[in-house]
């Protein structure tokens, strides 16, 4: 006589552990995950820890934050609430800004770091900053990392209404920006003022951009000068000129993915000297390359993992912003 239960078990243990097999396939496909970088920064901002477990204080008007961010005592100071800036607010050294929930930062103007070192500025909406502040400054500071904000602006204005969303400049060095939205903007990010600044910038000016998220910037993702820069794991959707490496600066652009864009990488526009540039790995989405330069940066000299292009699009828009930490 037949019996069907032991069969009916046999097929439910296969099934188990067909669905454990088909999991433990998918844990590694998945792309890394939004909270990868939330500890510590990876890249040449690493070891940067701003107020690290100092008491945080939380502010929710100009006048206290100006005065919360100020000195260079550890300090954690969080944001609570939109804040209208006319210009910028400087902010002291062994400083951690931290947005409090999904909306909270800064509008009309922005945040500089001046001759400062380690600060950590996270989870931050900071839009529309008029010229000539820009949304974030960084000038000749050292390990910066900028992590988890929302940058915007619009373009409804002449391309100079509004200044940079980001600007790294004067010999600052260390630095690290990642998992950040940058939207409807002009000029998204330079790093290195002037092609006349080479004797301050020149050896200094080391960033690493990864898994950050440029949607209708136009160009400047990022603009380099003289300096050192590894722009790997990121999101660029509608842009004229992306990457442009220019008076010597040498780029290695790896694992990125470019859609809607006219040039994905440039060596060869606007300055008198052409920058470097070294790519791989990235999804051009029919963008061109203008590469007259690709110099010998290809190793960056620190611990880091490239998740694949294939896996950037839904890595970056699931975890790219403020309110994702």
């Amino acid at each position: 006589m037949r019996t069907r239960p032991p069969r009916a078990q046999t097929r439910r243990v296969t099934l188990a552990a067909t669905a454990v097999a088909l999991a433990a396939v998918a844990a590694v496909a998945l792309p890394q995950s939004a909270g990868a970088a939330d500890t510590s920064p990876v890249g040449f901002g690493a070891g940067t820890t701003g107020g690290g477990s100092a008491t945080a204080v939380t502010v929710s008007t100009l006048d206290a934050f100006k005065s919360a961010v100020t000195g260079s005592t550890a300090k954690v100071v969080k944001v609570s609430g939109l804040i209208s800036l006319s210009g910028q607010v400087d902010v002291g050294s062994n400083t951690t800004v931290l947005g409090v929930g999904s909306s909270s930062g800064f509008t009309g103007g922005g945040l500089r770091l001046k001759k400062v070192t380690n600060v950590v500025v996270r989870n931050l909406n900071i839009s529309k900053p008029v010229a000539p502040s820009d949304g974030i400054t960084v000038q000749e500071s050292t390990k910066v990392w900028i992590d988890h904000n929302s940058f915007s602006a619009d373009r409804d204005h002449d391309k100079d209404y509004y200044d940079g969303l980001l600007d790294i400049t004067h010999a600052s060095d260390y630095v690290t920006v990642s998992w950040n939205t940058f939207k409807d903007h002009f000029k998204g990010s330079l790093v290195g003022h002037s092609d006349n600044n080479a004797s301050e910038d020149t050896g200094h000016l080391r960033v690493t951009y990864h898994h950050n998220y440029f949607n209708n910037v136009n160009s400047r993702i990022p603009s380099l000068r003289f300096g050192t820069g590894h722009f790997y794991d990121n999101y660029v959707v509608g842009a004229a000129t992306a990457v442009h490496s220019r008076m010597g600066a040498q780029m290695f652009v790896e694992n990125n993915v470019f859609r809607s864009t006219t040039v994905a990488v440039t060596t060869s526009r606007d300055s008198d000297v052409d920058g470097y540039a070294n790519l791989s790995g990235n999804d051009l989405g029919g963008a061109s390359t203008e590469i007259s330069r690709t110099g010998t940066f290809t190793k960056p000299p620190y611990t880091y993992t490239a998740e694949p292009a294939s896996s950037v699009v839904a890595s970056v828009t699931s975890g790219a912003g403020s309110g994702k930490l």
